[in-house]
């Protein structure tokens, strides 16, 4: 009696895969190239309108190239006329400091739920956790009235010490702690190695990959804030760039271009951010699980 045998999956004569591989290949490469066109007809629209007159950015029909042509006149107008070098530092200096701070109290408080052993861990850990699904807006106006009684209207620690509270950075630095070996640290501690050592001279080193992770979404999040430093803050020094772009917009009334430059001028840095640590950001997001 013959044997039926199964038979090989049809392959392509040009690259010896099969050819259903090839297909999912293509369909992936398709919506990709469509999501990525969605993703950039925004930010090519929000640097052509920049870059026209205002005048042109109200002609019918709308045109991608200005009638009257390019110009840098937004752009120069509104890095003149308005404090956006001071919106700049601000943004940067709050940033910074929001991002040192939740890396190393984040990555102190999981190496305490992962490795030290205190009654009534785990429920402390789940009231941690339990701070990803309250809402910040509920927190606005007892955290504003305890920044006020400090004192701290007005300044980099009004902005500051309210974001530092980051449930997602201890959950991430604790997964990727969970995932060490306990023979390491047991051979840590027979060498006489302290707790504090071990977490800075050997699990933080270990631990670069969650690092990265929190560190770019810890910036990206406290650069891109606009509600609480909106209302911490009414001196237009103290400014950060999101509430600035939101005085320039009602100092100038509705006039598109300069809306559209300050926009370009408040997403460049991150651009550039992406661009030189594109692939620790792949990396960071690849080593801690997280998907968009």
């Amino acid at each position: 009696m013959a044997l039926d045998t199964p038979s090989a999956p049809e392959r392509s004569e040009a690259t010896g895969k099969p050819l259903q591989d090839r297909v999912m290949g293509w369909i992936a490469f398709a919506v990709l190239t469509l999501a990525a066109i969605v993703w950039l007809i925004p930010l090519l629209w929000a640097l052509d309108t920049a870059l026209k007159t205002e005048a042109d950015t109200t002609t019918v029909p709308v045109t991608w190239i200005p009638p009257s042509g390019f110009t840098l006149e937004s752009f120069w107008q509104i890095l003149s006329a308005g404090n956006m070098l001071r919106w700049y530092f601000n943004s940067f200096l709050t940033s910074s400091i929001i991002t040192l701070l939740v890396v190393l109290l984040g990555s102190l408080a999981a190496f305490g739920f992962s490795r030290v052993a205190f009654r009534g861990r785990r429920l402390l850990f789940l009231v941690i956790i339990a701070g990803l699904i309250i809402p910040p807006q509920i927190l606005i106006v007892p955290l504003f009235a305890e920044m006020d009684a400090l004192g701290f209207v007005d300044t980099y620690w009004g902005i500051i010490l309210p974001q530092i509270a980051a449930p997602l950075s201890v959950f991430i630095f604790k997964q990727f702690f969970d995932g060490i070996p306990h023979e390491l640290e047991d051979a840590a501690r027979v060498d006489g190695a302290s707790r504090f050592r071990i977490y800075w001279q050997i699990w933080m080193p270990l631990a670069r990959p969650a690092i990265a992770a929190v560190a770019i979404f810890t910036f990206v999040i406290s650069w891109n804030n606009f509600l609480w430093p909106f209302i911490i803050v009414t001196n237009t020094d103290m400014m950060t760039i999101p509430v600035g772009i939101a005085t320039v917009q009602s100092s100038y009334g509705v006039r598109y271009a300069d809306i559209m430059a300050s926009a370009v001028l408040a997403g460049l840095p991150l651009i550039i951010v992406f661009l030189f640590f594109q692939r620790q950001i792949v990396q960071g997001v690849a080593g801690t699980g997280l998907k968009g």
